[in-house]
């Protein structure tokens, strides 16, 4: 099973990119071909419609790529002013955006439609990020991803990881490793690989 992790950060000291990291390391533990994703590794602008009737930007289709390889995603999202940050939105938008006349991008619903998604977060605060989570939701439900039922955030951030990027609270790992079990598991049970 091939499972992609990524943050909806660039932030080089993210705690959503050490939990990212940490995700796919269990990932690889359960069998899985598991990659990280790293957005600022993508040259992709501000959505604009007038932009995409230039052309859609090359690595926006490298990464609609990317993401069509995999049927399994876990997403860990910070929190902004109580919600998900304008990153995650843009990717989103660019990649669920038609690309006219393409063989696989022309309806918009691939590369997202059918993805079995797991939703992780870690924040300073007292929720961990789930605010970021309920708002993040609905957005993967409507671009028509299977979303995992169980999720995680990771509170009190900044005390939670190691010197190696682990988590150091048992309670953090396990539920963590729950949303990448279900997610797996649910992956493989819609048969896609």
């Amino acid at each position: 099973m091939k499972l992609l992790v990524f943050a909806g950060s660039t932030r080089q000291q993210s705690f959503n990119r050490r939990l990212a990291r940490y995700a796919a390391s269990l990932g690889a533990q359960q069998g899985a071909q598991a990659s990280v994703l790293e957005l600022a590794e993508y040259d992709i602008p501000l959505y604009n419609a007038d932009l995409e009737a230039r052309g859609t930007p090359a690595d926006v289709l490298r990464l609609k790529a990317l993401m069509d390889q995999h049927p399994a995603w876990i997403i860990c999202s910070p929190e902004y002013n109580g919600s998900y940050p304008a990153l995650l939105k843009n990717t989103i938008d660019w990649v669920s955006s038609p690309v006219a006349g393409h063989p696989l991008w022309r309806d918009g619903s691939r590369p997202l439609a059918g993805k079995v998604v797991g939703m992780l977060s870690a924040s300073n605060g007292r929720l961990g990020g789930l605010r970021a989570q309920s708002h993040l939701a609905p957005l993967l439900l409507n671009a028509q991803c299977w979303l995992a039922p169980r999720s995680y955030a990771v509170s009190a951030a900044a005390q939670a990881f190691d010197d190696l990027g682990n988590l150091v609270h048992e309670h953090d790992r396990s539920g963590v490793r729950g949303v990448v079990e279900q997610v797996l598991w649910a992956a493989q049970k819609l048969g896609s690989d």
